[in-house]
């Protein structure tokens, strides 16, 4: 399982429905000419900061950016922006997290990626069909990607998106299966009382 933040056709329809997915973070500045190292948040990082390739950076900048460069250093990606020529104009964007416009009907081509989008809303399932809850969203962590799970009794629960843990996602039947570990979903009222 893989999150996909990556295009790999884009149509010239302008009535076609666009939503923004997120593809990275940027971080701190890299030297004194506006140059910021970026967390890529995508699988196709060389796609979607190919120079010329216009992002959103959402707070602190609140901007469009356009990729003036992609390369990496010591398996880190370093972005340089068209408007973005000194320390202090990179230091503006840091924290920022970067978007997207990808039509809403594109899907990775990989059957084993899907879009953050896809799986928010989605109904969650036991292996035997019992309803757990429903997905919120999906984290990306430094260690995994995880679901953000609504349980039924209204509470949070963060499950590993591993094969392990989430054997099957079904987008046309808008559901998820988990095979949870022992504790993973129990409810937090079982407290031991001082």
């Amino acid at each position: 399982m893989a999150r996909s933040g990556s295009i790999s056709w884009m149509s010239t329809d302008a009535d076609a429905a666009r939503v923004r997915v997120v593809v990275g973070r940027i971080g701190r500045p890299n030297g004194i000419r506006g140059s910021v190292f970026v967390l890529p948040l995508t699988d196709e990082p060389d796609t979607r900061f190919a120079p010329g390739a216009s992002l959103f950076a959402g707070p602190p900048a609140d901007r469009e950016l356009v990729v003036d460069e992609l390369r990496f250093h010591n398996g880190k990606m370093i972005v340089s922006f068209m408007d973005s020529r000194t320390r202090e104009e990179a230091e503006a964007l840091r924290h920022s997290v970067l978007e997207a416009e990808v039509l809403e009907a594109q899907t990775p081509a990989d059957p084993d990626e899907y879009y953050d989008r896809q799986l928010a809303g989605l109904a969650v399932v036991d292996a035997a069909g019992n309803a757990i809850g429903k997905v919120l969203t999906v984290l990306h962590l430094p260690s995994q990607d995880v679901l953000e799970i609504q349980l039924a009794s209204d509470q949070i629960r963060l499950v590993p998106f591993v094969k392990q843990i989430v054997p099957s996602v079904d987008l046309a039947g808008g559901v998820v299966t988990i095979d949870p570990p022992v504790g993973l979903l129990e409810d937090d009222d079982n407290d031991i009382e001082g």
